[in-house]
């Protein structure tokens, strides 16, 4: 959390407000988030104004003239535009200033996020140039993900969840994802049919295009840009509803662990 429908969120939220907007000033309060801010972005970013807003898995790209402000939300982070002399709290780490009097706000308590800078291709930084196929891409489809999953004994749910197999598709939606296309989030990634990751892909993208729909999911702390929470977790068929009958058949769902993640499934719908 949050994952790409939040991160998509976000940025679909900023959009109007800050595209053609020019930096005033960087205020960073704490750098000592999960890379250190550099030292130099507030020079690096003073007096450049921001030409588009893009989404690579779980990053944010602004880009600028002279480079490109990469932003990650981490567990707990969000960004929210502010009144540029509003007060800031405890865990308000990062203020980017415009000179139309409003801010960029990058919160975040557990400090697991990150505010870096990139210069030439963004797409070349260290961070972003491994990631692997976008979920809401035309190349996301059952026949690719087979194709990356062939000879692998690795659970499906980690195989989804892997940013170089795919990105964006963390916890949540990986759960959600598995009860729609009926698998069973333990199955072996290789041992899938291609009818089934047909199905998968079809789910995974669909639970993502309602998740948008709904505005993210809220658990926590997770927060639009103009300040609204998520709605998706209303609309969650098995995430956090151990214990609870299926929608489907009345099952109880159930919950494993998985490496230091609770996956939710039901033992009937899912095989």
């Amino acid at each position: 959390m949050p994952e790409l429908p939040e991160v998509e969120t976000t940025r679909r939220g900023l959009l109007p407000h800050v595209v053609g907007r020019r930096i005033r000033e960087v205020v960073v309060r704490n750098a000592s988030l999960r890379w250190p801010v550099p030292r130099d972005l507030g020079r690096r970013l003073r007096g450049e104004a921001v030409s588009g807003i893009r989404r690579r898995g779980k990053y944010l790209v602004f880009d600028c003239r002279a480079g490109h402000l990469i932003v990650h939300l981490g567990m707990s982070g969000r960004l929210t535009l502010v009144a540029a002399d509003a007060a800031p709290g405890a865990h308000d780490h990062v203020d980017v200033r415009f000179d139309e009097g409003r801010a960029l706000r990058f919160t975040d308590p557990r400090r697991f996020g990150a505010v870096l800078w990139a210069q030439g291709d963004a797409e070349d930084h260290v961070l972003l140039k491994d990631l692997g196929i976008e979920p809401l891409d035309a190349g996301f489809t059952g026949a690719a993900l087979q194709a990356s999953a062939r000879g692998r004994r690795v659970a499906v749910k980690h195989f989804l969840m892997d940013s170089h197999v795919v990105t964006g598709v963390g916890n949540i939606y990986a759960s959600e994802s598995l009860f729609h296309a009926g698998i069973h989030p333990m199955r072996s990634a290789g041992r899938i049919s291609r009818v089934r990751w047909e199905r998968l892909a079809d789910a995974v993208r669909s639970t993502l295009e309602r998740a948008l729909a709904a505005g993210g999911t809220t658990l926590r702390d997770f927060a639009s840009a103009e300040g609204h929470p998520g709605y998706f977790q209303n609309e969650c068929a098995v995430y956090g509803r151990d214990g609870a009958p299926c929608r489907a058949c009345g099952t109880a769902i159930r919950i494993l662990r998985q490496g230091q993640r609770s996956t939710f499934y039901c033992p009937a719908c899912q095989r």
